[in-house]
This record gives structure tokens, C-alpha cells and sequence, in this order.
């Protein structure tokens, strides 16, 4: 995928934001996760560590990992995005995630929740620097790893 259409401004917007958010990753990929399953309860069954737990989702280590990695991933993506020109997470860790959300039954909509998600989060997280600008600026990031991710979408060979 192309990095096409982001401008030098949205990074900037982007790069900021994420020097802020960094330090505090591991916190804000659990409330992004946390967030997602409050707008989608049934988005928990996707997850084959939530299937049979009994531990509370905030204190699952599993989720806390896989949110944090999941967070810190699709941010170090976006502020990549128009240096590389393209989005950079390694074509196998695609793959990978292409093959798995084929698998897990992700669908279109499952991507709108987390992109909703995912912005109010961030809009959480650096108030004083929100607008409509960097909105739009972290919502075309999410939009092209996607876009990367669903190109992946097919049955492992």
C-alpha cells in the first residue's frame, strides 16, 4: 500500500501525538482493546485467549500483551507511513495478520470499530492536542495498514 495522500502535515500531527502516547503504550492499548469490546461485546469471541477465561479483560495478562503490541504497532505504522511511502510493518508479520483475521472471521465492520476505537483513545489521550486534523491524519493511517492487512486476507497456504 502506498503512503499516498498523507501530507507532511498529517505526519507531523501523528509524530506528536505519538511521542506523547509512547511512554504510556501499554495503558492505552488496553483501554483501546477495552473499548472496542465495550462498543462490540461480541468482538471478544474473535480472540481465542478470551474464549475460556474467567479473568476480569483488564487484568488479563494475554489481552494486555496482545493490546499493547496491537497499539504500538498500528502507531509506529502511522508515523512510518510517508517516510517509507508506504505502510512498513514487515510482509510476513502482514501475512501473518492477514491470515489470522481471515481465520478469526474479521469482518469490514470489525475494522470501523477499532478505527473508532482507536481515535477516541488517542483523542483520550492528548486532548489538548486534538482536531479535526489529526483526526483525519491518524484515520488515513489506520485506513492504509488496513488496507495492507485485508490485501493479506486469504487462507494460509
Amino acid at each position: 500500500m502506498e503512503g499516498k495522500g498523507f501530507t507532511e502535515e498529517q505526519e507531523a500531527l501523528v509524530v506528536k501525538s505519538w511521542a506523547v502516547m509512547k511512554k504510556n503504550s501499554a495503558e492505552l492499548g488496553l483501554q483501546f482493546f477495552l473499548k472496542v469490546f465495550e462498543i462490540a461485546p461480541s468482538a471478544q469471541k474473535l480472540f481465542s485467549f478470551l474464549k475460556d477465561s474467567d479473568i476480569p479483560l483488564e487484568k488479563n495478562p494475554k489481552l494486555k500483551t496482545h493490546a499493547m503490541s496491537v497499539f504500538v504497532m498500528t502507531c509506529e505504522s502511522a508515523v512510518q507511513l510517508r517516510k517509507a511511502g508506504k505502510v512498513t510493518v514487515r510482509d510476513s508479520t502482514l501475512k501473518r495478520l492477514g491470515g489470522v483475521h481471515f481465520k478469526s472471521g474479521v469482518a469490514d465492520e470489525h475494522y470501523e470499530v477499532v478505527k473508532f476505537a482507536l481515535l477516541e483513545i488517542i483523542k483520550e489521550a492528548v486532548p489538548e492536542m486534538w482536531s479535526p486534523e489529526m483526526k483525519s491524519a491518524w484515520g488515513e493511517a489506520y485506513d492504509q495498514l488496513v488496507a495492507a492487512i485485508k490485501l493479506e486476507m486469504k487462507p494460509s497456504a
